[in-house]
């Protein structure tokens, strides 16, 4: 897929600068008289002075000077270099040069043919020279006067002629920075589309992990053998956990329809889960939650906590070891502080525990928070800890 649209690219690109570079050509046959001028044309140095010309102020203005300069709001200075290009193109004066170079080879070549002829009166007027559609030439007063001063089609003659503008050329500079910059913009939006395509992909596949991992059959057996054991003992807690398995799954089928919820939302579902999860831990599992912070209108993307907690607990509690499970929220000057840690019960290295859901999220942080957040997920053989800092 991807190089597909590369080589569609690619192949634009090109077909467009082959429609350029015929396009002087095409003028050019207007104004000749000689067979085989096409040949002299394209071997002639002026024409690929013409060419390169605005191939690098094309590709300079697109790929470096509009996201440099456009895209960061330096209008100023994207300005002001604009100006200076247009200046280049003023000394340069591409297109008139073509144009003197070619009507001037012809003339020499039809002089060299038939010889010299004599000057009438009319072909003597030199307001309106023959051959020239806009008008005498800079060069041509001085050809009058005197015919040394304009060398010959195969010697150099000077680039620049203080005494002309290069309208045309001028103009098509204008419309080569237009057309770089559409381009620019019309690829950032194509980019920006993308990542969105992209994050609503990975968030779906996060969510899609999140139920598969955490509202799995085994979850859902355990829990619900604790809440018979609960009914048949007629403990006071039977109602509260089967209220509690109500609102997580209320909370994973439901609020991952948003993009952002109330943290308070996410604290609730961790409260739920931890609650639910007390009911299978022995008495040698120390579990430690906190939070803390102005959190009442913070928000945050749903499950991106949870996907921890449920980490925590799967890799962190022991039916014949001690373990201890600390974690901790805190929200401060519009940052969101989250770790957790837990006692390593394994030999399996940090990588393989991580797992899907960890990947996923750690993907989502950088789709949502780019360049916002930290996300540390360290091991030290005794403890797994991940240190979560996002900037909202």
């Amino acid at each position: 897929m991807i190089l597909s649209k590369k080589a569609t690219n690619i192949f634009i690109h090109a077909a467009g600068w082959l429609v350029f570079f015929g396009f002087p050509l095409l003028f050019m046959n207007r104004t000749q008289q000689s067979s085989g001028s096409t040949y002299n044309v394209i071997l002639s140095p002026y024409y690929w002075l013409f060419c390169l010309t605005y191939i690098f102020m094309f590709y300079f203005n697109a790929w470096y000077l509009v996201p440099r300069f456009v895209f960061h709001k330096k209008y100023i200075a994207y300005g002001i270099i604009v100006l200076l290009l247009s200046g280049c193109v003023y000394f340069l004066q591409p297109f008139d040069n073509l144009l003197l170079h070619n009507l001037l080879k012809e003339k020499h070549i039809t002089t060299n043919a038939i010889g010299p002829q004599p000057m009438t009166g009319a072909d003597s007027d030199t307001s309106a020279p023959k051959n020239m559609p806009f008008g005498p030439l800079p060069h041509e007063d001085l050809r009058m006067q005197d015919p040394s001063l304009v060398k010959p089609s195969n010697q150099i003659i000077f680039i620049h002629q203080s005494a002309n503008i290069d309208m045309v050329g001028l103009f098509i500079f204008v419309i080569v920075i237009g057309l770089g910059i559409a381009m620019s913009t019309v690829q950032k939006w194509q980019l920006a589309e993308q990542m969105v395509i992209r994050a609503e992909a990975e968030k779906a596949h996060a969510e899609l992990s999140f139920l598969k991992a955490q509202i799995n059959p085994h979850f859902l057996f355990n829990t619900l053998n604790n809440i018979y054991a609960l009914s048949v003992t007629d403990s006071e807690h039977t109602s509260e956990s089967i209220m509690k398995l109500s609102n997580i799954m209320r909370y994973v089928t439901d609020e991952v329809a948003e993009d952002f919820v109330l943290l308070q939302s996410e604290i609730d579902c961790i409260n739920d889960y931890i609650d639910l999860q007390k009911l299978r831990l022995g008495k040698k599992t120390t579990l430690n939650f906190n939070f803390s912070g102005d959190i009442d209108q913070q928000k945050i993307p749903p499950l991106v906590l949870m996907t921890f907690i449920e980490n925590v607990f799967k890799y962190g509690v022991s039916k014949h070891a001690p373990s201890v499970i600390n974690i901790n929220l805190d929200v401060t000057h519009g940052k969101i502080l989250f770790t957790c840690e837990n006692t390593i019960f394994d030999n399996r290295p940090t990588s393989s525990r991580k797992g899907i859901g960890i990947t996923n999220t750690r993907q989502r942080l950088q789709h949502i928070y780019p360049g916002k957040h930290k996300l540390n997920i360290s091991s030290d053989g005794t403890t797994f800890r991940v240190e979560l800092e996002i900037d909202s």
